[in-house]
């Protein structure tokens, strides 16, 4: 495998103007075999609202997946899977524990083709679930729709929405680090400088845009009516065995745990850690972080340890702490890190924690992505001011 030193950003995928986000705009439909597919998706939020959206997709034709051509075709069947897969569970007064075989069979084929869990993910709830409505215009707030929702609503677009600009900005911020790996290669302390103040300039755009999040998304909406369907089937209180894929033989007819989504299946935080060489403690959060990478798709895993194999940032940084600039450049990069990290703890208090828990299948004090979510979010953000160079 290529070393991230002497490789170019592109080559892992993450681009300067899209980041992780897919190099061309999300395929918005399949072709008219799936029409039904594509007509239960688009009726979803009507579904849900009759409060009998199981008794709807309990009559779904079949998904023939062999149809399937393109990454862009499976990721658009992934995202359908995964919406009504969701709905199914979550879309009535009471949970379900079980998901019928014509949902479960092609969501579990589709999810083995791409890598990672049939389970709704942030790589299809997020990075494969926007339109631009100017084609020709930016990939910005402003400009992006969703092309699925749950219930639909400002609330839930903006949610969302804000996650897909942070994406797109972070390209700015993760390029620049291939150079930075670079430079630490060549013993450059200028250019590595002068990366590392790019980089963390687009980390403050990013957290601009993070800070835009309570315009057009309420906490108690979100809690109540963007939350409830993200949720997964581990460490869930509503469904403690998890959730039986039926008619999916590697099962076995045994309940699956997997997480719901969550931010920590992003891949832009766990690249800058690794480019920055910051690193958590052992214990219950690292092995959580290194879990969410199962959620990731592949390529992204694979660039985020290419990051962590090649030469250290922040040993060559404490090297030659002496070079005020070098060490200010990096300890901003670690900054902006830290006050993103800082600021959706906030959120997480105030969107989730602060909430009066309205049923056991949403609790406030375990997170959609199946943690203790307020201590995890507290160590995250300690564990990095910690890496500052004084």
């Amino acid at each position: 495998m290529n070393d991230v030193s002497t490789t170019p950003g592109e080559a892992f995928h993450p681009t300067r103007d899209r980041g992780f986000l897919p190099a061309e705009d999300p395929l918005p439909r399949l072709s008219s075999e799936f029409d039904p597919w594509e007509q239960l998706a688009a009726e979803l939020p009507k579904l849900l609202a009759t409060m009998r959206v199981r008794s709807f997709l309990d009559h779904a034709p079949n998904f023939n997946a062999a149809l399937l051509q393109t990454d862009a075709e499976f990721e658009r069947a992934m995202l359908i899977l995964s919406y009504l897969g969701h709905a199914y569970v979550w879309g009535q007064a009471q949970p379900t524990y079980r998901l019928p075989a014509a949902l479960a069979r092609p969501w579990h084929q589709i999810a083995q083709k791409l890598g990672r869990p049939p389970v709704l993910s942030y790589a299809s709830y997020a990075l494969q679930n926007w339109r631009r409505v100017d084609p020709s215009g930016p990939l910005a707030l402003g400009n992006i729709v969703l092309l699925q929702d749950f219930l639909g609503g400002v609330d839930e677009e903006w949610f969302i929405l804000v996650h897909v600009d942070i994406e797109a900005r972070a390209g700015a911020a993760l390029t620049p680090i291939v150079e930075a790996k670079q430079a630490v290669h060549e013993d450059r302390a200028d250019a590595l400088e002068s990366v590392l103040g790019i980089t963390a300039g687009a980390l403050e755009a990013m957290y601009v845009t993070l800070c835009r999040m309570p315009e057009h998304c309420d906490p108690y909406i979100y809690y109540r009516r963007v939350r409830p369907y993200i949720h997964g089937w581990k460490n869930n209180p509503a469904l403690p065995d998890g959730l039986i894929y039926e008619g999916v033989p590697a099962y076995e007819a045994k309940p699956q745990k997997f997480a719901g989504e969550t931010g920590a299946q992003s891949s832009i935080i766990p690249s800058l850690d690794a480019a920055l060489g910051i690193v958590h403690k052992h214990g219950p959060l690292r092995p959580y972080l290194l879990d969410m990478r199962n959620y990731m798709l592949p390529r992204y895993r694979t660039f985020i340890e290419a990051l962590e194999r090649g030469p250290s940032v922040r040993e060559y940084v404490l090297r030659h702490r002496d070079r005020e600039g070098l060490r200010e450049a990096y300890n901003a990069c670690v900054t902006w890190v830290g006050r993103f990290r800082a600021r959706h703890l906030d959120y997480a208090a105030r969107y989730i924690f602060d909430q009066a828990e309205t049923s056991p299948a949403n609790p406030t004090t375990v997170g959609t992505g199946s943690t203790p979510f307020m201590p995890y979010l507290k160590g995250h953000r300690d564990e990095t001011w910690e890496h500052l160079i004084r």
